[in-house]
C-alpha cells in the first residue's frame, strides 16, 4: 500500500497479524510468549525518503516521533490529513495519499507510531498510548483543521485520539478492531482458551505499561463528535466487519459506514477511495 496505487497496494500487516501470533503462542507457552508478540511488533525502517516534496518531522519527547510533512501542490485548502499506519508498516504507507491529497490543496503528515520505523518506543500498546503520541504530534504541528485517517491498527488510534481534541474536525478509519480483548480472541486458534488469551493480553498490560481495557475504539466512540467515515472490507478475514458496525452503533456525532463489496483487510482504502475523497473534500471533489 506505501509504494503503489491504493487499488493495487501489497498487503501489510494488520493488527490481527501480531494478534494472531500472540494468541497462537499463548495457546501454546507461557503468556509471556504472548505478550512479546503484542507488545514487539515487526520493525522495519521507512526506506529512502520519498521525491515528493516534503519536510521531515520530528517530536520531541518519549518515545520521540519521526516523519514527513508534506505541503500542498494546490492551492491551500487549510486542511491537514496525518495518516497513521497499520501494525508492522511505517509512515511511507501514506505517501500515495500526499501525492493524491496534495494536488487537492491538502497538507498531509505521515509519521512512525511509536515502536514503529524510526520513531522511539518499545512497546505497541494499540492506542491506550498512542493517542496521547497524536496529540503531541498535533502540539508541534500546529495545525487547525485536522483530519486523522488510520488503516488497520492506524484506525483504532486515529477513533481513541480524536475523542475530545477539538483540533480534530474528522476521522477516517479503515478496518479498525473494536477494542483489544475481542480482536485478541477472535485471532486465537480454536486450541486455545479464553483464559490462555485473557492471561496474555493481561501481561502485555501490565510489562507494556498500559491498561489493555483502554485500548477500544469502541469505549471512545460515545465521545467522539466529529464525524466519523468508518471504511471496512466485506471480504476482510483479518477483521471481521463486525468490528466497525459495533463502533458505529456506539458513535456519538455525523457517522457513516462504507462497506466495500470485495475488499479484504489491505485494499478496502483503494477500492473506496473516490467516496473517501469526496467525504475529506466535498461533493465535487
Amino acid at each position: 500500500m506505501a509504494r503503489t496505487p491504493p487499488a493495487r497496494a501489497a498487503r501489510r500487516p494488520g493488527a490481527g497479524g501480531a494478534l494472531l501470533l500472540a494468541a497462537g503462542l499463548a495457546a501454546c507457552v507461557p503468556a509471556s510468549w504472548g505478550a512479546n508478540a503484542l507488545l514487539h511488533p515487526p520493525r522495519k525502517a521507512p526506506g529512502p525518503a520519498p521525491a515528493l516534496p516534503h519536510r521531515d518531522l520530528e517530536v520531541g519527547g518519549v518515545p520521540a516521533l519521526r516523519g514527513w510533512i508534506f505541503p500542498p501542490a494546490g492551492a491551500p485548502r487549510g486542511l491537514t490529513v496525518v495518516y497513521l499506519h497499520g501494525i508492522g508498516d511505517d509512515r511511507a504507507s501514506g505517501t500515495w495519499l500526499a501525492e493524491r491529497l496534495g494536488r487537492r490543496g491538502v497538507e498531509v503528515v505521515t509519521f512512525d507510531g511509536r515502536a514503529h520505523g524510526a520513531s522511539g518506543g518499545e512497546a505497541c500498546t494499540y492506542g491506550a498510548l498512542e493517542r496521547g503520541d497524536v496529540a503531541r504530534l498535533l502540539d508541534r504541528l500546529g495545525a487547525g483543521r485536522v483530519v486523522l485517517l488510520g488503516v488497520s491498527l492506524g484506525a483504532a488510534v486515529a477513533l481513541q485520539a480524536a475523542a475530545g481534541d477539538p483540533r480534530v474536525v474528522g476521522v477516517v478509519a479503515v478496518a479498525p478492531f473494536a477494542d483489544l480483548a475481542s480482536i485478541a480472541r477472535e485471532r486465537a486458534p480454536w486450541f486455545a482458551s479464553d483464559a490462555q488469551v485473557r492471561a496474555a493480553v493481561a501481561l502485555a498490560g501490565r510489562e507494556g505499561g498500559f491498561d489493555p481495557a483502554e485500548a477500544s475504539p469502541l469505549r471512545a466512540a460515545p465521545r467522539l463528535a466529529v464525524p466519523v467515515l468508518l471504511v471496512h472490507g466485506e471480504a476482510d478475514a483479518e477483521t471481521s466487519p463486525s468490528h466497525s458496525r459495533r463502533i458505529f452503533e456506539a458513535l456519538a456525532g455525523p457517522r457513516r459506514l462504507l462497506l466495500v463489496p470485495g475488499a479484504g483487510h489491505g485494499d478496502a482504502l483503494g477500492r473506496a477511495w473516490a467516496e473517501v475523497e469526496a467525504w475529506l473534500l466535498g461533493p465535487s471533489a
